[in-house]
């Protein structure tokens, strides 16, 4: 083993050990939180989470969510990852004259310009995104925050 090698297996180590990582376990923790949050306020929401590659780690649909809200929330924990801003701060940013308009269009269809998306962030670095479906855009927006301030407080 060369020295490369072993400063990878240790950094790999010490972001795992700082929380650097999105595992299921804390995907897992926090949509529980969010899904609580949202029983709370009398809504049945759709929450993904996503690694900061903008892949899904879990995926919880609460019963009632609307069946659209699945591809939705998922989309929008993609779009906070790979863009690494809320969906809220995008939606600003590609309105007609700004400088992403159109980027909806981008990806495949995966961008979402809507609230409802938020990145989680471990000492100032995105390690992934949640996503929110199934309220209003404000809604959607207040649960994903929540979600973002569960996960950066833990």
């Amino acid at each position: 083993m060369n020295e490369r090698e072993i400063a990878k297996i240790v950094r790999a180590v010490l972001d795992e050990r700082k929380g650097g990582k999105m595992t299921l376990a804390a995907a897992n923790s926090l949509i529980e939180k969010v899904r609580q949050e949202a029983a709370r306020m009398g809504l049945s929401v759709v929450v993904a989470v996503a690694d900061a590659s903008g892949r899904p780690v879990s995926v919880q649909s609460m019963d009632g969510a609307y069946i659209a809200s699945f591809d939705i929330a998922l989309n929008k924990s993609f779009t906070s990852a790979s863009l690494k801003m809320s969906t809220k701060k995008l939606g600003v940013l590609s309105q007609p004259g700004e400088s992403l308009y159109g980027i909806q269009f981008t990806n495949g269809g995966k961008i979402v310009i809507f609230g409802g998306g938020e990145t989680l962030e471990v000492d100032g670095r995105i390690v992934g995104a949640i996503g929110v479906s199934g309220g209003s855009a404000d809604e959607d927006t207040h649960l994903a925050a929540y979600g973002k301030e569960c996960f950066e407080r833990r």
